[in-house]
This record gives C-alpha cells, sequence and structure tokens, in this order.
C-alpha cells in the first residue's frame, strides 16, 4: 500500500466535501436541523457531507469498512476500516461560529495509518500518513515544546448531555485554569487535537468522545511527536472514551491533576 499516495486522494476527497460544506453554510436555515438526543444536533449538510465521504472513499478502498457517526454506513472491514466524523463542530456551524472540520482516518487492522482533519473556514488541511510526518497544507508540523504546566495553553470540551461526571471535571477545570496560561474550548475535538499536533495548544482533554471525534487527530499527534493516553494512562483512549493529548513533555502534570478527579 502507498499510503502517501492513497492519503493525498484522501486529502483531496476531503476537500471537495470541505467544499461543500462551506457552500451550505452561506445560507444554512438553523431550524433545518434534527435532536439525536440532549444538545446532540444533526443536519442536512452533516449527513449529505458523510454520504459523499463514503462515496468517494469506497472508490479508493471497494473492500473497507467504515464507522460514521451519521451511520450512512457501519460495516467491519476484514483489514480496512474508515472512521469518519463528517462535519465534526455542528453546533458552531448551526449557530454560525466559524470553527467546524472533516475528520477521516483510515485504520489497517486496528492500527491507524492515515489522518486527516480539514478545518474548513481557515482552510487549512492537517494530515499525515504511514512512514511520513504530520503536515499542516503541505509543511510539516511538530508539538510543541513547552515543558511545564505553567507555561502552557490547553485545550478542552464541556460536557453538554452526559453529566454524571460533570461536579469533578468543573473542578478539574477550576485547579487547571489556575495552574496554566488559559483553557480554551473549540468546539470541535478534531480541530483542538490537530491544533495540538501543530504546537499552537500544548494539551487536549476531554471524556464521552467517540471514535470518529478523535481517531484522526489523535494519529496527526502521534505522527507529530506528542503523547495520547486516556485518564489512567493507558493506550485505550478510544475504548474508554476519554483523552489526553500532550506534546509529551507536560504529560506528567497534567496526568496527576486528572487522576486525582477521575
Amino acid at each position: 500500500m502507498n499510503y502517501e499516495l492513497l492519503c493525498s486522494k484522501v486529502v483531496a476527497i476531503t476537500r471537495l466535501t470541505g467544499n461543500f460544506i462551506r457552500k451550505e453554510s452561506m445560507n444554512f436555515d438553523p431550524n433545518a436541523i434534527e435532536f439525536k438526543g440532549l444538545n446532540d444536533l444533526v443536519s442536512y449538510v452533516d449527513k449529505h457531507a458523510e454520504i459523499q465521504l463514503v462515496r468517494n472513499l469506497t472508490k479508493l478502498i471497494p473492500d473497507a469498512g467504515f464507522t460514521t457517526e451519521e451511520e450512512t454506513e457501519d460495516v467491519k472491514g476484514a483489514v480496512y476500516n474508515w472512521i469518519i466524523d463528517p462535519l465534526d463542530g455542528t453546533t458552531n456551524f448551526i449557530h454560525g461560529i466559524p470553527t467546524y472540520s472533516i475528520s477521516v482516518a483510515l485504520y489497517e487492522e486496528d492500527k491507524p495509518v492515515i489522518g486527516v482533519v480539514y478545518e474548513i473556514n481557515r482552510g487549512e488541511m492537517f494530515y499525515t500518513y504511514k512512514g511520513g510526518e504530520a503536515y499542516l497544507n503541505n509543511k510539516p508540523i511538530r508539538v510543541s515544546s513547552r515543558s511545564v504546566l505553567s507555561d502552557s495553553l490547553l485545550a478542552t470540551g464541556f460536557p453538554y448531555h452526559e453529566f454524571d461526571k460533570q461536579a469533578q471535571y468543573m473542578q478539574l477545570f477550576a485547579e487547571m485554569m489556575r495552574r496554566c496560561h488559559g483553557l480554551r474550548r473549540i468546539g470541535s475535538a478534531a480541530v483542538d487535537l490537530a491544533y495540538v499536533a501543530c504546537g499552537r495548544f500544548d494539551a487536549f482533554f476531554e471524556y464521552n468522545l467517540n471514535s470518529w471525534d478523535v481517531a484522526a487527530g489523535a494519529y496527526l499527534v502521534q505522527q507529530a511527536g506528542g503523547h495520547v493516553i486516556n485518564f489512567g494512562g493507558g493506550d485505550e483512549f478510544m475504548d474508554k472514551r476519554e483523552i489526553l493529548a500532550t506534546n509529551g513533555k507536560v504529560t506528567g502534570e497534567i496526568l496527576t491533576t486528572i487522576k486525582s478527579y477521575f
């Protein structure tokens, strides 16, 4: 498998779908939404974007399986499997906040081999592939070199439909805010992870995320020299649905703090 060539084709497909989303954002009606659950929104744009991605990615590897947020396709492949979020940051999109992305990852026998995150409004294409580096618009990227939490800028997400851990999470926020440069909540986990990969954020943490939220972005962080673990320090961040992604230098301080609340 030529991963570099395949990744370039995935980038082209992702950009094409991004053009569709950008065009639809110009005249989007905020009333044209559905609720999958409490504060869990979806629009026709998510669904059409996913259909487009699945159709075009299937042409690249006809026997690959898919895990998709909107369940356009949910079939396990024997070797290759795509993990897709067609519009990560739907709530931002619906409210006209210009930070949302497309996330596409390819796994080969349960190991990531391609990761693409496209931040649509800034035209920033983050991508990586097995045997290569991590890139932003064709330029190599690396995680930051900050070594202490007090110098770091962190990203996170807020609970929006499962509130069983809300109390301790808010306590964790309070401590983190006192100990770092700042705590940001952008609204797209894929973008948060891409920003860790290129050194804008020094770390990102969140729980109750799904595989399609983090698969591509986590691989970007790893390929850019960072660490991705769960709140216990293990590698099963997708199965555990909790993620800590760092530049590798502030992992210890942040993980110790997280463990004191979780």
